[in-house]
């Protein structure tokens, strides 16, 4: 008798919940891939709610995550929509027919970018397969509770009375590239002499201090305390300690006065997506100026790509526009990056 309950009581609700789940198949949906700590929820919100749709969001540490595993699936229909490649990988991925040209007869708010950034956007200037993002560099990331004298320099990795309390990024050009800079060379460099020095210099120098190279806990590692000095990305940091007033008032970001690497990250539509208008019509969406300052002002971030924004922005900056004068932006290397490949995972990263 138990059972026969059980199974008229499942057949009614099955009834009950059945049109819910028909109406939330039959919604739209955009399958995106994007850095972690990227695209505020809010922001995911509105546009489902103005496009009657759902949002899949999947996150990555790093480029060579991303594509390794979009390469994987190349050519196979059901992958992601809009993946959000930094500024050396999108050349590559346009080589490799990975992404679908950008129809700018849908798109309304592409006036918005700053030409500036359009200018130094050398690997696609007119947007036929990319739409800048964010302009950013990572920064030095320093709990002055814990560590009030320090200087605002790479050489901060070098301290041994700071070892086991410190992190860099788990990045190969983002780390090497910082290397280079400290030691006066392009983060560029396709000379192998330069490029041994920076992994030399690296695990001679700071790799013995470090805890380890990390891309994903940097953020929940410095909030709780286990990391007084960290190397990563500024928004990641902000969105762990920003409701904690007193680490957040001890807290300083800095690009280090040597410079070091900077990047454009951008919204790209992959070939073979499942659904390019809507994907079209996300990438329009972000660049409406009070969504992208709603973006930057979740993070803690300068508006850097879109000009009008900086006029809706009311939150801090954790840095601004001009401090990335010192950096330079990551290029594309071809079959070099070979050299910068061997260094970082034959060597250091080996063991740590």
């Amino acid at each position: 008798m138990m059972k026969k309950r059980n199974i008229i009581y499942l057949a009614v609700m099955a009834a009950l919940f059945m049109p819910a789940i028909i109406s939330c198949s039959s919604k739209e949906r955009l399958y995106i891939y994007n850095w972690t700590y990227y695209t505020p929820p809010s922001v995911i919100e509105k546009f489902e709610q103005e496009y009657d749709c759902r949002v899949i969001y999947d996150e990555f540490a790093s480029n060579e995550d991303m594509y390794a595993k979009l390469k994987a699936t190349q050519g196979k229909r059901g992958g992601y929509d809009v993946v959000f490649p930094s500024k050396d990988y999108v050349p590559i991925m346009m080589r490799q027919g990975m992404l679908e040209q950008i129809d700018k007869s849908k798109m309304f708010n592409l006036g918005n970018i700053d030409p500036e950034v359009l200018k130094i956007a050398s690997y696609d200037p007119d947007m036929e397969y990319s739409v800048p993002y964010f302009y950013g560099a990572a920064c030095v990331i320093v709990n002055t509770e814990k560590v009030p004298y320090f200087e605002r320099s790479w050489s901060i990795f070098e301290r041994d009375d700071l070892k086991g309390r410190m992190t860099m990024l788990d990045d190969m050009r983002e780390v090497l590239g910082g290397a280079l800079a400290f030691l006066g060379m392009s983060v560029n460099t396709t000379d192998p002499f330069h490029i041994a020095a920076a992994r030399d210099h690296i695990n001679s120098s700071w790799k013995p201090n470090l805890v380890k190279f990390d891309a994903e806990s940097f953020g929940k590692g410095y909030a709780n305390g286990d990391f007084w000095v960290v190397h990563g990305f500024p928004e990641a940091i902000y969105e762990e300690i920003a409701d904690i007033p007193q680490l957040f008032e001890n807290t300083v970001f800095f690009i280090p006065k040597e410079g070091g690497p900077s990047y454009i990250d951008n919204m790209c539509i992959l070939k073979n997506a499942r659904n390019i208008d809507l994907a079209h019509k996300f990438i329009d969406f972000i660049h409406r100026p009070d969504i992208y300052a709603e973006f930057v002002d979740t993070f803690g971030l300068p508006a850097t790509v879109n000009l009008p924004a900086r006029y809706y922005k009311q939150g801090v900056s954790l840095y601004s526009e001009d401090e990335l004068v010192i950096t330079e932006l990551v290029e594309d290397l071809g079959e070099s990056l070979e050299l910068y490949t061997n260094a970082w995972f034959n060597s250091i990263r080996i063991g740590k």
